[in-house]
């Protein structure tokens, strides 16, 4: 009971400033309601007692710990009924309510705030109003939630609660982003943040900037998206909370922008969160994320079973609207699985229907584009052009990856009806969304991941050409979808984001915990501290903003023609697991069908594996002469897959476009490549447009650089210096990250010799060691005016990551992006002495005048074919780009 009227009552009062803390400060809330609690039971002074233990309720919640949560809640009711206090108990049960519902008990949620709502008059009951929307909401009630929300405003208004006004404009904004009213939901969603800064709520400030993330993600501004996720992250990293159901929205971006392992750790993380908090109802929406996450990653007994779960707990908990979106995931498992039968086509359209009730119209016209091309597939023409005519709404509205589905699916019942120039029209209107897309995206890793989602048109578009049996069709749509982010202009992040202390920090970390495995000390804690610098490098840059509209730019058959003059250009594209190479010569285009893409791919490891061995100084008599047939074998193997079906190259200097693994083919070692120029081009388009770019009138400086650890580096920039009497050398201390940078800007020639890493699990960060540390892609990305040339005489510092669309990451990659016209690098690690004998002999020929596919190739010929060192060496060495 509380104390006698009149007698001061601190408890009380540290017990209310509690519960105003619990959402802001929940770790300041949680000492002064136990304090409170315990002066409280002891005064005795029960409503002061009740009080804290609502506070540590609310605290519980915040820290996602339901079961504390509930527990402490209904304590405080029963301290408020046994005190007499029924609107504080009645406050009370409006949390307990909310917290029940947290957990999947809706029911019982419901009867709480009900039971409060029959208590409290004026303020307080527009406070229950508002928790009773809140779980209306939560059962897909959205119309009865919204009312709610519209009583209750004016009063909290007019009584000054900003705390709760703020709560109910962030609630009220979710509901009106669901419901696709996005202006709405930004109004609401701003004002929310607004007040909670001024309150200094930090932890709902930053739930709020996590709801406007999501509203930027349904507009499809990723950058605005991405940066709105990385603010709430910081803010509630900042004040110890976890994150729990708010990564959910950040996973369904990731995995619109195809970064898939990403979303998997996150979403596996919330689930294991809120299983060990017992947030139940929560713990249902993570788990459909994470069945979805799972879906797109191709783990389709995850996603089975994630998704069959959620349904479950849908049900029990009374939410048929989320129920809906479970079993449309679970139909989605079925399609990936190859389920085409009529059961799974009428499942489709039952999901559709009840998607659309519960206001899921994205969804709903993506299961009937399941249901219609099930159909299609299962030869249910009339049935499926019903389903695919009602789902064609979706190629204009919801995100990328659903218009190109239908586009896709609007080529398909077009080819259906015998209409293949329609078709082709639907499939590159389909692309043409794609590329809008990426053209929004300034982060080079975004825009390569875009591709992605144009891989079923651009795989049905090649077939549909190849069927065509029209070479130049086939090029004109190999082209349309190849490498398309080296054709966009160049964001560099530092324009948005200062990247750069992040930088020069990861360098000087590098380079420590080098020195500490050399000296034998555990590197366990840098490498910890190296990953999460690079995770905030890598956040940083893709908030990078593209231009918003793509280039627009198209291969026009008769300029590349015209440019290629007597060379021959061989584009090889695969087409369900064929491969078939384009030979462009004296005007004209052919088509030849060459081999099965497995076939070629296991011979090029093997002629790979080879040459490693080759390279490696350890590999000596029988050993290397093995290597040394097995090598020579593989060459003229794939030589007779590839080059041998051709006609009408004969000896001419040669472009190639590879496709796939053959973008790491050491091409110059095949037999009809010997002694011949060749130049290996990421896309036609590309060269083209590299090829009629003017030299500078003047050309700049030539910069030659020798890295640390290796001998004969410093040997090898000596003797090419020989060639250039006005070159800069930057050799030892001098050869720093910061000294490279600045001395390649502008230049015409650039030589690095030094050790170089191909990082397979981020390519971005590949790089090239120098004095001070690595010089990795983000730092290429800073330099406004890259080298003409680039000669990379550094171990595999020519591969590049391939994704769909034979989209290329990596440091040549990125080169070429930023507007180096060639680039001479290396496939393989290459041994150091050779190396320089190969070096010496190219410069003497670029500097007499040759060009560098010429000058390679001849440079290559001078030199002894029977040893196995130098034979690997002229095959790990390429000319990439412009020759």
């Amino acid at each position: 009971m509380p104390p006698p009227t009149g007698r001061p009552r601190p408890a009380l009062l540290v017990a209310e400033e509690a519960v105003g803390l619990a959402q802001g400060n929940p770790e300041r809330a949680r000492v002064l309601a136990s304090a409170a609690l315990v002066d409280g039971l002891a005064a005795p002074d029960l409503e002061a007692a009740a009080v804290a233990e609502r506070a540590l309720g609310l605290v519980a919640r915040v820290m996602n710990d339901a079961p504390a949560s509930v527990s402490h809640l209904r304590r405080s009711v029963r301290l408020a009924d046994r005190a007499g206090c029924p609107n504080v108990a009645a406050e009370s049960r409006v949390s307990l309510a909310f917290t029940l519902t947290m957990v999947g008990n809706v029911k019982a949620g419901m009867r709480e705030v009900d039971r409060a709502g029959a208590v409290l008059r004026g303020l307080p009951l527009a406070r229950a109003q508002m928790q009773r929307a809140l779980i209306l909401s939560r059962l897909g009630r959205n119309s009865e939630a919204l009312e709610g929300y519209r009583k209750a405003l004016p009063v909290l208004r007019r009584a000054g609660d900003e705390l709760r006004e703020a709560r109910l404009l962030n609630n009220r904004g979710l509901l009106h982003l669901m419901g696709g009213s996005l202006s709405q939901a930004e109004r609401d969603l701003t004002l929310s943040r607004k007040l909670f800064i001024s309150l200094r709520q930090t932890a709902q400030a930053a739930g709020v900037a996590h709801n406007l993330g999501f509203l930027a993600a349904r507009r499809g501004d990723v950058p605005a998206a991405l940066a709105r996720y990385d603010d709430a992250a910081e803010e509630l990293d900042a004040i110890g909370v976890p994150a729990g159901l708010a990564v959910l929205p950040l996973c369904e971006l990731l995995v619109a922008v195809r970064l898939f392992d990403e979303a998997r750790r996150y979403a596996d993380r919330c689930v294991q969160q809120l299983e060990s908090g017992g947030m139940a109802n929560d713990l249902a929406e993570a788990r459909l994320t994470l069945a979805e996450v799972a879906l797109v990653g191709g783990d389709l007994l995850t996603a089975q079973q994630e998704a069959t779960a959620a349904l479950r707990a849908f049900t029990r908990q009374g939410r048929p609207g989320w129920a809906a979106l479970a079993r449309y995931s679970v139909v989605r498992v079925r399609w990936q699985e190859g389920d085409r039968s009529i059961t799974m086509q009428e499942a489709s359209c039952r999901a559709a229907a009840e998607l659309q009730a519960h206001g899921w119209t994205i969804r709903s016209l993506d299961a009937l584009l399941m249901s219609g091309r099930a159909a299609l597939a299962g030869g249910r023409a009339e049935a499926a052009r019903a389903r695919l005519h009602a789902a064609s709404r979706a190629r204009f509205r919801g995100p990328v990856d659903l218009r190109t589905r239908a586009w896709h699916a609007q080529a398909l019942l077009r080819l259906a009806d015998g209409n293949r120039r329609g078709a082709m029209h639907a499939l590159r209107a389909g692309i043409s969304s794609v590329e809008a897309h990426r053209a929004t995206l300034g982060a080079t890793e975004l825009r390569i991941q875009a591709g992605g989602h144009g891989e079923e048109l651009a795989s049905l578009g090649l077939r549909v050409a190849l069927e065509s049996a029209q070479p130049r069709l086939v090029l004109s749509w190999a082209e349309r979808c190849r490498a398309a982010t080296l054709n966009l202009r160049p964001v560099r992040p530092v324009d948005h984001n200062d990247v750069a202390p992040d930088l020069v920090e990861l360098r000087r970390l590098v380079s420590e915990i080098d020195r500490s495995a050399l000296a034998g000390r555990d590197t366990t804690r840098l490498l910890s501290r190296q990953a999460t610098l690079e995770r905030v490098v890598i956040d940083k840059s893709r908030r990078a903003r593209g231009t918003g509209s793509p280039e627009g730019q198209r291969l026009v058959f008769e300029t590349l023609a015209a440019a290629l003059g007597e060379r021959a250009l061989i584009e090889i594209v695969d087409c369900g697991g064929a491969l078939h190479a384009l030979v462009v010569a004296d005007g004209r285009c052919s088509l030849h069908p060459t081999a099965r893409t497995q076939d070629v791919i296991r011979e090029l490891e093997f002629l790979r594996s080879a040459l490693r061995r080759l390279a490696d100084n350890r590999t000596g008599g029988s050993s290397h002469r093995a290597a040394l047939g097995a090598a020579r074998h593989g060459a003229r193997r794939l030589d007779g897959m590839l080059v041998a079906p051709l006609r009408r190259i004969g000896a001419r200097e040669l472009v190639i476009v590879p496709t796939g693994p053959l973008h790491a083919m050491p091409w110059s070692v095949l037999p009809s490549m010997a002694g011949r120029p060749v130049t290996v081009a990421p896309s036609a388009l590309l060269w083209q447009r590299s090829s009629a770019r003017p030299l500078p009138a003047k050309p700049g400086p030539v910069v030659l650089v020798a890295g640390p650890g290796l001998e004969e580096a410093g040997h090898e920039v000596q003797m090419i210096a020989g060639h250039y009497p006005e070159a800069k050398l930057l050799v030892g201390a001098e050869a720093t990250v910061g000294a490279v940078k600045q001395a390649m800007s502008g230049a015409s020639l650039l030589h690095l010799a030094a050790h170089g890493t191909f990082r397979t699990d981020n390519p971005l960060f590949s790089s090239i060691h120098l004095h001070d540390g690595p010089l990795n892609v983000y730092d290429l990305e800073e330099i406004t005016h890259v080298p003409e040339c680039i000669v990379l005489a550094c171990c595999d510092s020519g591969l590049a990551a391939v994704h769909p669309g034979d989209e290329l990451m990596g440091l040549t990659s990125s080169l070429l992006a930023l507007g180096t016209r060639t680039l001479i690098a290396c496939m393989l690690a290459v041994p150091d002495g050779p190396a320089r004998e190969l070096m010496c002999g190219l410069h003497d020929r670029l500097a007499g005048g040759e060009s560098p596919a010429v000058a390679l190739a001849l440079a290559k010929e001078g030199l002894e074919k029977d040893d196995g060192h130098l034979y690997a060496t002229t095959a790990a060495l390429t000319c990439l780009g412009v020759g």
